[in-house]
């Protein structure tokens, strides 16, 4: 876990849950932009993913881990006594909404950017039929994940720094798999368990990961007293690092200080 402070009068704190297969360093744009305009940030690598993850890359035993491990943030962002803010990025999006689903937990609003909440380019039915039984023989056996650095952005900067990353996973296991199919299971048959937060969700229109159909079912089965889904056109998965993607963050602050207005403290 990482804390980055702001240096001006922190207005909040945000948590930032990062995706499947990639690390808190691809954040830094985002992370500095939060600074930028007053908040303080606390992000970490979850289990099995980045430069911390002390178990098998591309593997875990069970989805709660990365629950357990986003609590640990959120507890940590607890000790500067300001409104908390999460934000989750497409697997970080789903353990959001399964720990929020789980446990109680005080914050002001929350982001969901692209939630995995259901996969463009599933594995063949053959292939997921076997995975279950993998999954209770060999349980870290891998396999490509057939995600490419083409199909999570257009921002061609982007894409050259990603086509470099030591850090960025390739393989994960049958029980990684099955583990975050059934997590999204979940995630739609626990739906009413979703505490009454401020929700904003915001997905991009030519996703090549999750499958925004999905997305759209889940959000339009909330009942929720805010509610908010933005659909970005022409953008892929990470709509934070689209050629877009400061139009798409002064979006996202707006919710936040919408927020800090409502519950009282003053955005200036």
């Amino acid at each position: 876990m990482w804390k980055w402070e702001t240096e001006k009068e922190a207005k909040a704190v945000i948590v930032i849950i990062h995706g499947a297969m990639e690390h808190h360093g691809r954040y830094r744009w985002l992370i500095e932009m939060w600074r930028a305009e007053g908040y303080h940030v606390i992000m970490g690598d979850l289990p099995g993913q980045g430069v911390t993850s002390r178990r098998q890359r591309g593997h875990i035993d069970h989805f709660d881990e990365y629950i357990t491990e986003v609590k640990d943030w959120i507890q940590a962002a607890t000790d500067y006594e300001l409104p908390i803010f999460l934000i989750g990025h497409s697997m970080g999006g789903l353990v959001a909404v399964r720990m929020l689903q789980e446990a109680h937990i005080k914050l002001a609003g929350v982001i969901l950017s692209s939630p995995c909440l259901g996969l463009v380019n599933k594995p063949p039915k053959p292939v997921d039929f076997i995975s279950h039984g993998l999954n209770k023989v060999f349980p870290k056996v891998k396999f490509p994940s057939g995600l490419t650095i083409d199909m999570a952005t257009r921002n061609p900067e982007v894409r050259e720094i990603d086509s470099n990353d030591t850090l960025y996973i390739t393989k994960v296991s049958v029980r990684w798999y099955r583990e975050l199919v059934h997590a999204i299971s979940l995630a739609f048959r626990n739906i009413s368990k979703l505490p009454d937060l401020p929700l904003l969700v915001m997905q991009g229109a030519d996703d090549k990961i999750v499958d925004k159909t999905e997305v759209k079912r889940w959000f339009q089965q909330l009942q929720l007293s805010e509610l908010h889904y933005k659909e970005w056109p022409k953008c892929y998965h990470e709509i934070f690092n689209e050629p877009e993607r400061e139009e798409i963050f002064e979006y996202a602050k707006q919710f936040v200080e919408n927020r800090l207005e409502a519950i009282g403290y003053i955005v200036t």
